[in-house]
């Protein structure tokens, strides 16, 4: 049952997909850090200094006991942080797209066909009448 689990394991398919998740965290991390700090803060300064990560829309206030302890925590709807995971969405699937097109650039052609000669038949004919001759 080990040999079958290792036989398994170092397929090409399994390696493959591990690399592949792996490769897809990383860009996902980088993609993120892109948006929170470089395309957000672009965006906040058009829309006159607005944080997308801190919009809400606040259906219940936090309640503070005397003590200033939090009691009942805020309930909102953050929108904002949705904004940003869409943005992310989009330049994920940007960068996926031009990886996938610079990938399919590499690879070869198929060869052309060669041309199609004369069949069998055709060359013994053309045998057969030159011993004629």
């Amino acid at each position: 049952m080990l040999k079958e689990f290792r036989a398994f394991i170092m397929t090409g398919g399994v390696v493959e997909f591990a690399v592949a998740v792996i490769m897809a965290t990383a860009i996902g991390l980088v993609v993120n850090g892109f948006v929170n700090s470089i395309i957000m803060p672009i965006v906040g300064h058009f829309t006159g200094g607005t944080d997308f990560s801190q919009l809400k829309i606040v259906l219940d206030e936090a309640v503070v006991d005397a003590a200033g302890v939090v009691a009942t925590p805020e309930n909102a709807i953050l929108w904002g942080a949705w904004v940003n995971t869409i943005i992310n969405l989009l330049i994920v699937g940007l960068v996926m797209f031009v990886i996938i097109k610079a990938y399919n650039k590499t690879k070869t052609p198929p060869a052309p066909a060669a041309p199609a000669g004369p069949s069998d038949n055709e060359l013994l004919s053309e045998i057969r009448d030159l011993l004629k001759k």
